[in-house]
């Protein structure tokens, strides 16, 4: 009876994450509202009744793609800025980890960045607080460069939202098949990111 409900507990997470794949590409592709659950469940090669087996709504799919992709993002960053490093390495790792996130995984970024609007109200603010806690990630940082010298910027709230701003909007228009790999710009934007937040040599 275990070994059977395991397998089928197996399949129901299976089938979740197909859900979840197929809605990033539908939502990327057409947007939320031009989307329908058909065109998720039939490119996730389940029926469409499979879909309110594991979610209640569209609403709900974009939810929990958007809780994924950002507390993805939020562990990283705060990662990168908790090595023991000068404010410098650790602002050039954190906004590597942010570009290299927002490139490798540009389809569920430009749905988690764009398509926010279509939450509920309770769902925006669950969202809108993970992107206060990355931001905040950012901005401590920023600020303890300032603080001790290493850093010269006047307002280093603005300057930590300018560079999670280029980050995101790398997502808007990040291709595969382009000329610049994810690496690439990683230590493009760190570099950047270093200049805008005015650190000293």
């Amino acid at each position: 009876m275990n070994e059977l409900r395991t397998s089928t507990q197996a399949r129901g997470d299976r089938s979740r994450a197909r859900l979840l794949d197929a809605a990033v590409q539908a939502f990327s592709a057409k947007g939320f509202h031009g989307t329908s659950t058909r065109d998720i469940a039939t490119a996730a090669g389940l029926s469409p009744a499979a879909v309110y087996v594991h979610h209640r709504s569209k609403e709900e799919l974009l939810h929990a793609i958007a809780v994924r992709g950002h507390e993805v993002i939020l562990d990283a960053v705060t990662d990168a800025t908790r090595a023991d490093a000068t404010p410098a390495e650790r602002v050039a790792a954190a906004v590597r980890t942010y570009v290299l996130f927002h490139a490798r995984s540009h389809t569920t970024a430009r749905v988690i960045n764009y398509e926010l609007a279509a939450l509920t109200e309770e769902h925006f603010r669950e969202i809108a607080g993970l992107r206060r806690a990355i931001d905040t990630v950012m901005r401590e940082v920023v600020e303890e460069g300032v603080r001790s010298g290493d850093f010269d910027t006047p307002d280093p709230a603005k300057a930590a939202t300018a560079l999670l701003s280029l980050g995101i909007d790398l997502a808007r228009w990040y291709r595969d098949d382009g000329s610049w790999t994810p690496e690439a710009l990683a230590d493009f934007y760190a570099d950047l990111a270093l200049r805008a937040v005015g650190a000293r040599p």
